[in-house]
Formats: structure tokens, C-alpha cells, sequence
């Protein structure tokens, strides 16, 4: 299918052509009839990815701070290939789309095949999408007019906190398309609505459309608005401007009565004047999008809805009373569109998107548009082979770590759900195949071995169903969120004739072979490893305990595998302690005491509080009366060892050389199968040890 995308890194914004995404649990796949181009916001984008590095660190400084402290603590050159890998991640624009049903996921109700819907679904000729971010289209409502449904859900969203009453004077400041439809949802609401906007075209519009408009270079706005609203000044303001100065916010301030409120929906410089907003008591608030559920993984996401009686309008339900105004024309989008371009003529729209006067931008999608779910790149480099790869996940570790240590390796298929990120993958590694289906991967004969990198959820069903193929697997961390699942990924294990490998790249790392070999077999060993993890905020994923398993679980992990592998021992029982007075078993502020078989004895702090511009990674292992001491997998240095030579590098996790001989090998079996189990038990056994209170026994 096609799909317009911007490149950060070169500012082109380009239709390529991606695999069809597959439908999800909760989601509804849909075929794209039409999609509004937001001018302002996509506007921005484009102008972003234009810039040079210098103009991009400048629009994000916080940015640059995170990426100063990483590499205080990474290193110069690891930090430049992260910064660079990031920028060269495809953004797909777009967010305003209608099309027709023609799939629904697992657990969805509300649609069916066929269903018209109005979506926040990308340019694209079929996007698959969370069924709380579509809604019904009604019989009156055409797919042109429907169009218009989420961007109206912004500026309805912005009225919704300014909260107008019959007769009130609300100004608009901007005339965009936003703030021409967030106008006419004003005067639907009984307000008297002025409109301000430095373009005379958009001025004559909203006049046509009943709103006051005014041109503020050709005037003082302040004194309009007074003008025309008997010296009262104005009860509300929303602001849908885009400036950079702070211009704007004064002015809106200044017109504003006493205790008047200011909403913001666009963007503009935020240096508020105390005096300004103290002496008339004004509020200010700015608006998030379409509404309550925005950026809520459960809500979006998971399909979990707000209580109509507690939450009365969520983003879906605003969805809703947009398109109910548009069947009953309360608000008139159809005489907003300023052109209607094919999709393959899109760049009549974005080569000249900083110079447009366009109110509205229509992409209009052929009803030809076929489903591929795999797209081939390149030809075999190879021929017909058992010893391929295929990669499931096409995220940022495969991304940054995985492929540019695996550039030897014979690799048939990259697959993502969505397909967009696996193309861009596919083509700049030289991979066959991209595709957005992983089962066609697990019915290749010539597909050896398959590598998951996907969200940790999903990591033993694929195992299973690989293993049932006949495939090696390697996957990255962890094998398992709990023990029902590792017994699964047992047993199929045990009837299957594929190898099992996980990403515990550590053990490989330089540092470790050395630490490895300065310590005699048989020493006893008490060892301490410190992961100054850094702080990950709790909407993420990671904490979630069905997706990510928590961090002790999902990520943890590697420092169990690595003191297994120092200890030369499997862990034989597990003490876990959180900080705080009532910690829970999503933590990730603990400590955790192993006990090993051979009397070993291990602790891994797990950290998350601590600063990001200390070393993230740290191990001590002392015996015999020595010390060998490992920071950050930059340099290690012992105490007491005779002849022993420090060793520095660039930093070394141990990934290439575990990819080296994956690549050269995809039957090999790089850690004991045993010791995986016994790592991934150990993780389990740590959260039951917090829940418990007491040591647990492997």
C-alpha cells in the first residue's frame, strides 16, 4: 500500500510504498477513502525535518540536555549513531482519515465489516486503528465532510474547558482551519464569536460565516474586541494561532475581561505577564488534543472507556458530536476545502506546504488501493537456503543494537505490525522481504531462524508457534512474563527439534570474557551489580505487568544472566527488597540477594532514581582477596591481581559478538537452555519474594 511519510533526517516527505498493517486485538482495519491534510500542524513537521542539526537542537533543548548527559555517560560515538538512528526514523503524517471497515480484531463489538468511519489514521491507503479512536460515520454525513471530524475534535475540546454560555463574547485567535471550525461550534453555542487572523482571505471567510472578524495589522485588536463587545472585553479567549513571539498571549490577556478565561490549542511563546493575568484574575489552561483519553495507553490503546456518568465526553465521544453537527449542519465544513489532490499527487499539496493559503487540503484515495502484506525489497543473495533469517520486530532495539551488528547475516524478512518501520529497515539493510505479518516468515522453508525483538507480551506465543515450525529462535529479553508462559515455551521446546536461545548479550562482552578468565573456577565469589536504570515514565509500556512485565522481570534479567554466568553456577534461591514503605511488584527500585548452587553469593541493585549522567552499568566481583571492578562496559580494572592489565574501549555490551555468531551460525546454541530457565525463574521468584516477604527457593 501507500503511505505519506516525512524523514527527519532529509526534510523529504515522501509516498512510499509500506506492507498493509495487519488488524489488532481491539482495532478495526480500514480502507481509506479520504484524509484531511492539517496544514498547521504537518506544516511544522515538514519545516522540522528541513532543518539543519543546529535548528533541530534549538526547537527541542531538553532534547540536547539528555543527550549531553548520555554521553557522559556512553561515550561521544555511541551517542552520535543513537542521535542519528532516531533521526532517520520515517514519520508517517497524518491524522484526519475516512474510510470503509473492512476487517475487525479480536474483542471489538461497536464495528463491522462495511461501517463507514471517521478515524485519527495516517495518510495511508489502509490503516489499522484502537476502536476508541473511530466512529461511525451517519447516513448524512459524506466521506469528504466526514473528514473533518478530528481536527473539529480539537477545537471542540477547546471549547469544552472554556466552557461558554448563551450570549458570551468568545474570541478566536487564529482562523485557521481549526479556528474557523471551533468559531462556528461557538456560534452554534449562542456566543457572540470575533475572529482574529492576519490573513485578509480567512478574515472574509469567517465573516461569510457569521463571525466578526477582524485583521490585527491593520488595527489594535485590543481595542476591537472592547469595541465590540461594550467595553465588557471579552468573557473567553481560544487561542488556535500558531507564532512564535508572545505577542499573542498579551494581546489576548489584554482583551480579556476580569476573571476571563484563556484557553491554548496551537502553539505560540508562552512568556506570560504577571501583571497581565494577576490584576484580572485571569485563568489559563491548555487544551490536550481531542479530549479526555488522549495519550491514555487504556483508554486508546486497551479499548477501556471512560464512565459516561463520571467522564462525560471523551475524545470518541467528541468524534461523535462533531460528525452530528456536520449530518445536522450546524457547522458548515463542506465550503472549507480548498482542493482535493489524488494521493499521487501529494506533493501539490506538501511542496509547496509553507507557502499555501489553503483552508483545507483533501487527499483522495483510489478505490483500487490493493492489501500486500509483504513487499519484496531485493533479490536472494544467496539462492535457495534452510539457514535465512527472519526478524519479528522492527523497533528501536533492532533498529540502533541489532542490525548494524548483523550486517553479514543472510536476513530474508523484517516484519512489524505496521509495516511502515520495517520498510525503512528492509531497505537500508538490504534485507528480501519487509512485512507486516510474521506467520509467512514461520512457513518458509528457507527461513532457519527466527529473532523476536517485539513488546515483551508477545514473546513466548511467537517462541511457541516458531518452535512448533521447526525454526531456531533467539529472542531478546525476556523469555517470559511468568511461569504458566515458561512452561509453554518448555514444553515446546522439548518437542521441538529447534534451538532456544535469549539476548543475555553481556556474557559476551570483552570486559566479561576478561573478568571471566582472571577468576580460578572454583573461588567463591561475592558479586554486586548496580544498573543505574534511569527513570521511565509510568505510561510506558514497560511497566505495564501484561505487556512489559515490569523492569525487574523485563529487563533485570540480564544482570541474574550475566552473575550466573561469573558464578559458573544456576541461581538455587532469591531475596528481593523495593524501596519505599509499601512497595509493589511493579518496581523498579529494588534490591535483589542470589543465592547460588555452589554457594555463590550475588546482588543486583536495580535502580531508577539515580542520576543519567552517572555510569549506568556497574559490576564488583570479589574473591580471594582480590577485586575486579567493571564500569559502564567502558573499562575494567582489578585490586591484587598480579600482571593484570586494565581494559578500556568504546562501550561493549557484548552485542556484536553475540550477533557475530548467531549470524554465522542459526543453529548454534550460544547460553544452556537450562540457564535460561533458570534466569527467567530467578526474575519470577524475585517479584514472589517481594509479595511474600521472604527468600524463595528455585
Amino acid at each position: 500500500m501507500k503511505q505519506i511519510i516525512q524523514s527527519f533526517k532529509t526534510g523529504e516527505t515522501i509516498l512510499e510504498d509500506v506492507p498493509s498493517p495487519i488488524v489488532g486485538p481491539g482495532q478495526v482495519l480500514i480502507k481509506t477513502t479520504r484524509s484531511l491534510v492539517s496544514l498547521g500542524t504537518e506544516r511544522m513537521l515538514v519545516e522540522f525535518g528541513k532543518a539543519n542539526l543546529i535548528q533541530k537542537a534549538r526547537q527541542q533543548p531538553d532534547k540536547v540536555k539528555m543527550v549531553l548527559n548520555k554521553i557522559k555517560s556512553d561515550g561521544l560515538m555511541p551517542t552520535l549513531e543513537t542521535v542519528f538512528n532516531k533521526l532517520e526514523q520515517p514519520l508517517p503524517l497524518g491524522y484526519c482519515n475516512v474510510g470503509k471497515v473492512i476487517d475487525i480484531g479480536q474483542g471489538v463489538t461497536e464495528f463491522s465489516v462495511g461501517d463507514r468511519v471517521a478515524s485519527n489514521g495516517h495518510h495511508a491507503e489502509f490503516v489499522s486503528v484502537p476502536q476508541n479512536l473511530v466512529a461511525k460515520i451517519p447516513d448524512g454525513v459524506n466521506d469528504e465532510d466526514a473528514a473533518f471530524t478530528v481536527i473539529g475534535s480539537i477545537g471542540l475540546q477547546g471549547i469544552r474547558l472554556i466552557n461558554p454560555t448563551i450570549g458570551e463574547t468568545i474570541v478566536v485567535s487564529g482562523l485557521g482551519l481549526i479556528g474557523l471550525i471551533t468559531a462556528q461550534l461557538l456560534l452554534a453555542n449562542g456566543c457572540k464569536v470575533i475572529g482574529l487572523d492576519i490573513d485578509d482571505s480567512k478574515v472574509e471567510l469567517a465573516n461569510k460565516l457569521g463571525v466578526i472578524g477582524f485583521n490585527p495589522l491593520k488595527g489594535d485588536p485590543v481595542k476591537f474586541v472592547l469595541n465590540n463587545s461594550n467595553n465588557v472585553g471579552a468573557d473567553g479567549v481560544i487561542i488556535t494561532a500558531s507564532a512564535k513571539n508572545n505577542e499573542i498571549i498579551s494581546q489576548c490577556a489584554n482583551m480579556s475581561r476580569k476573571r476571563g478565561r484563556i484557553v491554548l490549542i496551537g502553539v505560540i511563546g508562552l512568556d506570560i505577564s504577571r501583571a497581565d493575568f494577576y490584576e484580572k484574575e485571569l485563568s489559563f489552561q491548555v487544551s490536550c488534543s481531542y479530549g479526555p483519553g488522549r495519550y491514555d495507553e487504556n483508554y486508546e490503546q486497551k479499548g477501556q472507556d471512560y464512565p459516561l456518568p463520571f467522564v462525560r465526553w471523551t475524545e470518541k465521544r467528541n468524534f461523535e458530536t462533531v460528525l452530528a453537527a456536520i449530518e445536522r449542519k450546524t457547522i458548515n465544513v463542506h465550503d472549507l476545502i480548498s482542493e482535493r489532490i489524488e494521493l499521487d499527487d501529494y506533493q501539490k499539496i506538501y511542496g509547496n506546504i509553507n507557502s499555501s493559503k489553503s483552508i483545507a487540503s483533501l487527499l483522495v484515495y483510489s478505490e483500487e488501493s490493493q492489501q500486500s502484506n509483504s513487499i519484496k525489497i531485493r533479490d536472494s543473495k544467496t539462492g535457495n537456503s534452510n539457514k535465512k533469517i527472519a526478524i519479528i520486530g522492527a523497533g528501536n532495539f533492532t533498529k540502533m543494537t541489532m542490525l548494524p551488528n548483523m550486517k553479514d547475516a543472510d536476513i530474508k524478512y523484517i516484519i512489524s505490525k505496521g509495516g511502515l518501520s520495517s520498510k525503512a529497515l528492509g531497505k537500508k539493510h538490504g534485507i528480501e522481504y519487509c512485512s507486516s505479518n510474521y506467520k509467512d516468515s514461520l512457513q518458509d522453508e528457507e527461513v532457519g531462524l527466527v529473532i523476536i525483538t517485539t513488546r515483551h507480551n508477545l514473546h513466548a506465543p511467537i517462541i511457541i508457534e516458531s518452535l512448533e515450525s521447526g525454526k531456531n529462535v533467539f529472542v531478546e529479553k525476556p523469555l517470559a512474563l511468568n511461569e504458566r508462559e515458561l512452561n509453554k515455551v518448555i514444553n515446546a521446546l522439548q518437542s521441538s527439534s529447534g534451538v532456544l536461545n535469549v539476548g543475555f548479550n553481556r556474557r559476551f562482552s570483552p570486559h566479561i570474557q576478561k573478568m571471566k578468565s582472571s577468576i580460578p573456577e572454583q573461588s567463591p565469589k561475592n558479586m554486586i551489580a548496580t544498573m543505574n536504570a534511569g527513570h521511565i515514565p509510568a505510561n510506558v509500556w514497560v511497566h505495564d505487568l501484561e505487556v512489559g512485565g515490569g523492569r525487574i522481570i523485563g529487563e533485570a534479567c540480564h544482570f541474574i544472566d550475566l552473575l550466573v554466568y561469573l558464578s559458573g553456577s544456576k541461581v538455587s534461591s532469591v531475596c528481593m527488597n523495593a524501596l519505599g514503605l509499601n512497595p509493589h511488584e511493579n518496581t523498579d527500585n529494588a534490591s535483589i540477594l542470589l543465592k547460588f548452587k555452589n554457594g555463590d553469593n550475588g546482588v543486583i541493585n536495580y535502580f531508577a532514581n539515580g542520576n543519567k549522567a552517572y555510569s549506568k552499568e556497574r559490576l564488583e566481583v570479589y574473591f580471594d582477596e582480590n577485586t575486579i571492578i567493571m564500569d559502564n562496559f567502558r573499562e575494567t580494572n582489578a585490586y591484587g591481581i598480579k600482571n593484570f592489565k586494565k581494559l578500556k574501549t568504546r562501550q561493549d555490551k557484548g552485542h556484536k559478538e553475540q550477533f557475530r555468531r548467531i549470524s554465522e551460525n542459526t543453529s548454534c546454541s550460544l547460553i544452556p537452555e537450562d540457564e535460561l530457565i533458570n534466569v527467567s525463574r530467578a526474575s519470577f521468584a524475585a517479584i514472589n519474594s517481594l509479595k511474600r516477604h521472604c527468600w524463595i527457593d528455585l
